[in-house]
């Protein structure tokens, strides 16, 4: 089991912004074999539930093409429905993204950030938090630049990255296989000055001891700052 990187290391990451010519903000993220196309669309239709209240929304939308994983999976249009994972993840991605920014500044604009995995080995939900703030920061300056906001709503950076537990070690940012063995496995979106958003964690085989998720959180603490430090960079920002 990873023979080629460290259990603190991340898996080679890549991002590719600007992917999409047609969208307001995109990128293509590669967290090693997972690979998650991000875009941001501009709306000025907010939900119905929020109008009158002088204030802006962000939500996600999130699914994994038929090929992205070893067998074909039946696309969810086909169902007629969502499953209950897929629902989950997106309001993720939502919540965390809209965790950091003032809502107020986007005043009648909503951004729909969809997050479609090319690609699936692990990590497709971390790795779409963390483009999907790539894409939305790319959007909120096209709307600055074109003078239908005033100032840049976003607070802070944010990322997220997994963790786990495997014989009783803790590893960084599991692989597929990897979570698959993982007696404890962990989802953390964390803000660039250390403020938690989220943290999803299960006990698969063993229940998790609070030196494990300490060091859990240290460990994922470091990946998130890599991980801001590279969407700084292709953004240049």
């Amino acid at each position: 089991m990873r023979e080629n990187r460290k259990i603190n290391e991340l898996r080679k990451i890549e991002i590719i912004p600007n992917f999409s010519p047609n969208a307001e903000g995109s990128c293509l993220i590669k967290c090693g074999e997972t690979h998650v196309l991000c875009n941001a669309s501009v709306d000025e239709k907010l939900p119905r539930w929020l109008k009158g209240q002088d204030q802006g929304w962000i939500t996600a939308e999130y699914g994994m093409l038929p090929r992205s994983t070893q067998e074909r999976m039946v696309r969810e249009s086909k169902l007629g429905k969502q499953n209950g994972r897929t629902q989950e993840i997106q309001r993720l991605i939502g919540r965390s993204l809209r965790s950091i920014v003032d809502l107020h500044s986007m005043k009648n604009y909503q951004v729909l950030i969809d997050c479609d995995v090319l690609q699936a080995d692990g990590g497709t939900r971390t790795a779409s938090i963390t483009g999907a703030f790539i894409a939305l920061k790319i959007c909120i300056q096209k709307l600055i630049s074109q003078k239908k906001i005033k100032y840049d709503p976003i607070i802070e950076n944010l990322a997220a990255i997994s963790c786990g537990v495997i014989q009783n070690q803790t590893y960084l940012d599991l692989d597929y296989s990897e979570d698959q063995g993982a007696e404890v496995d962990a989802n953390f979106v964390i803000t660039e000055s250390g403020k938690l958003v989220e943290i999803q964690m299960t006990s698969e085989e063993k229940l998790c001891s609070e030196d494990n998720f300490n060091r859990m959180l240290s460990m994922a603490k470091i990946g998130i700052s890599q991980l801001i430090k590279l969407q700084k960079e292709s953004i240049s920002i």
